[in-house]
């Protein structure tokens, strides 16, 4: 990946590109920008679609096309994934896809606190249930976690961030793009930006985006 794209997601967390390589897949893509990770098997793309019904489990089974609250992606796992790839087959300019910099919530809310935070996923993985901390040092960044569903509060400083957190995302204006013609493609740092998805308005059912996770960029 050249350098300055790598410099940029450094700097801002994420980086757009419009039309992006038309004749390309977005396999093709994710080899050409990193190390793509397959999280489920036969998993390496996942292509997300507006769902009035779903697994109960599941963002879809919950919210349905109302507004995703901001998360970070598979934050119950002990590593999540660092880095994901949106691509869009179908896309609306009124369906953005909306997140938030981390690192202002680190600023906010304190890193002292989101350090010492536990939590725990809401159910077991992999017949067992792991302690993990909202923010933690790996390498040379300050990985964050955050999912209001899928994490819960598990010591006394945890249920304090997480009453903090809640509050603090209640008051942002996030940033909004929105991935609107086909081939536009989005790459986002999941260890520093929250995101979710805006409420899919009527006519919009259609909406189709293409989704691969990455454990490195080039």
């Amino acid at each position: 990946m050249p350098q300055k794209i790598n410099d940029e997601i450094r700097k801002t967390g994420y980086k757009f590109f419009a039309n992006y390589r038309a004749k390309h897949s977005i396999v093709e893509i994710a080899e050409h920008f990193g190390k793509p990770l397959v999280p489920w098997e036969n998993g390496l793309v996942q292509t997300l679609v507006p769902r009035t019904e779903a697994a109960p489990n599941s963002y879809s089974g919950i919210y349905g096309l109302d507004h995703f609250p901001f998360h970070s992606d598979l934050a119950h796992w002990r590593t999540p994934p660092r880095y994901l790839l949106l691509r869009c087959i179908t896309g609306y300019a009124d369906v953005p896809t909306l997140m938030i910099d981390g690192h202002d919530l680190i600023d906010a809310v304190t890193l002292d606190i989101l350090a010492r935070a536990i939590f725990k996923p809401r159910r077991p993985r992999n017949g067992s249930v792991s302690l993990l901390r909202l923010c933690e040092p790996v390498e040379d960044v300050v990985r964050i976690r955050w999912d209001e569903v899928f994490l819960k509060p598990a010591s006394r400083i945890g249920e304090v961030a997480d009453l903090r957190v809640r509050e603090w995302l209640s008051t942002r204006i996030p940033t909004a793009l929105s991935l609107a013609q086909t081939h536009d493609t989005l790459l986002i740092d999941n260890w520093r930006m929250l995101h979710a998805r805006s409420p899919i308005l009527p006519g919009r059912e259609s909406r189709a985006i293409e989704r691969v996770y990455f454990e490195a960029l080039h």
